[in-house]
């Protein structure tokens, strides 16, 4: 096959939403979030099954209602900076907020990360759901949607522009000359836009896969559209084959409308595949997954974050759902119309509702080796995803999968037999983006050389 499955790696440490029973497991170390050797082992794991990526998430704001992982976890830079010293190979993928960063400062860091893993880094952009961030960053409230998303388009230009502040051959470094740097080869961006007055240059190089790859994970107009402008990968919902045909379809169509390749842009769905010896045993553990999870306290809590983070506690549970779109405006919109839409549509009340968010949804790949893998094939030929983003709750289910189903996979011709690549870019069939300035550049003397042909010419 032309096209092969990618996979990356996304570790749950003491469980995030609706994985709330997954801290109380004998086999999880409580303090698993903030336990370096933790995600170093993940990673290392990953990395031996020949993952593209290891992916972390993160947010900024908490109350006692959220998963425990959100409660006590690591900052994904600092975090893959330390893990990029212990792999060779895989992806390096941090969330960071386009919100609540500026760009020349996330610009430095991810630059650094994508230096010292040796060209393997990678940005999830996210405009932050959680309402309650503005209050640590000085704000009364959450900026709008339009207003998130358009901060979010500008920053990604302004970093990538600060990334090509250095030619790649900006250093000479000539002893005898004592020329270090080609001072033409280094460029001020000199940005000024709608939300960001940024002067440059950045003051470090390009790393060997040129930029950082940059993710997103957007289902709502603006975030598909802001998907199909700057996104080389793409966390996806997943959910029924159905709708991951349709999130694709339309990912690949939207990109291909805003004059990109949409090979360029890889997608990944979200997947928590359940492997055991037979199916029967399989389908035994995924249930009992769903009952060690079922906390109706902690639904409660994290329906609330589509809403403001809204204490929905305060509301009679046996009442009809109540009227809080308002609270959604400035944060999770998408999510919390279709709970609104769901709600009123069945006449449920606020206790349904919250029975319902974390109710019991059988994942496509639970069952045997042979039976996951029929199954991932089934969805990739299909045309769901480029990807899956896995996620497993014990370092022993990880094991599982890469012990019995990635053979398979590999058997097949579906996934890799060895890295193709050094870097992040070359192992998800990225091409290295161009310098702009060079481009500009090279554009400039071509230009210098038609008018002086053209004058001599005429003489």
């Amino acid at each position: 096959m032309s096209r092969r499955i990618h996979l990356a790696l996304h570790p749950y440490g003491v469980g995030g939403p609706g994985q709330h029973g997954l801290w109380k497991d004998p086999r999880v170390a409580k303090n698993a979030s903030i336990d370096i050797g933790y995600y170093i082992q993940q990673a290392q794991a990953a990395e031996h099954a020949l993952f593209d990526a290891l992916f972390v998430v993160d947010s900024q704001f908490i109350n006692a209602t959220y998963p425990a992982h959100y409660l006590n976890r690591l900052e994904p830079l600092t975090l893959l900076s330390a893990v990029a010293t212990h792999t060779k190979h895989i992806g390096l993928v941090g969330t960071a907020s386009s919100t609540y960063n500026s760009p020349f400062n996330l610009a430095r860091r991810f630059g650094s990360l994508d230096h010292i893993s040796g060209g393997r880094a990678g940005w999830n952009v996210v405009t932050s759901f959680d309402t309650g961030t503005s209050r640590n960053f000085g704000l009364e409230e959450h900026l709008d949607y339009d207003t998130r998303y358009g901060r979010a388009l500008e920053f990604v230009q302004v970093a990538r522009g600060l990334w090509d502040s250095y030619e790649d051959d900006a250093f000479p470094a000539d002893v005898e000359s004592g020329r270090f740097l080609d001072p033409e080869r280094l460029h001020a961006l000199e940005h000024h836009g709608e939300h960001f007055d940024v002067a440059g240059p950045l003051n470090l190089s390009r790393s060997p896969q040129g930029q950082p790859v940059i993710f997103q994970a957007g289902v709502s107009e603006e975030g598909r559209n802001l998907a199909a402008q700057v996104a080389e990968g793409i966390y996806a919902p997943g959910g029924t084959l159905e709708s991951a045909q349709e999130y694709y379809r339309d990912i690949k169509r939207r990109t291909a409308a805003a004059g990109r390749d949409p090979d360029h842009i890889k997608i990944f769905i979200h997947g928590g595949p359940v492997v055991a010896a037979t199916d029967e045993a399989a389908q035994r553990r995924d249930e009992e997954i769903h009952e060690e999870d079922d906390d109706f306290e902690r639904n409660l809590g994290l329906l609330g974050r589509s809403f403001g983070a809204h204490d929905f506690s305060v509301h009679d549970l046996d009442a009809p759902f109540p009227d809080v779109a308002h609270l959604a405006e400035r944060g999770g919109r998408t999510g919390a119309a279709r709970i609104i839409e769901r709600a009123r549509a069945e006449n449920l009340t606020l206790r349904q509702v919250a029975q319902g968010l974390n109710g019991y949804k059988r994942s496509p790949f639970v069952g045997a080796p042979v039976t996951v893998a029929d199954r991932i094939e089934e969805w990739f030929r299909a045309g769901t995803f480029d990807g899956i983003n896995l996620a497993f709750r014990t370092n022993e289910e990880l094991e599982l999968f890469v012990d019995g189903v990635v053979p398979i996979l590999q058997e097949r011709g579906l996934f890799r037999t060895e890295y193709e690549a050094d870097t992040l870019r070359g192992n998800l069939g990225l091409p290295i983006p161009e310098n702009s300035n060079t481009v500009r550049r090279r554009a400039e003397s071509d230009q210098d050389s038609s008018e002086t042909q053209g004058l001599e010419a005429a003489s």
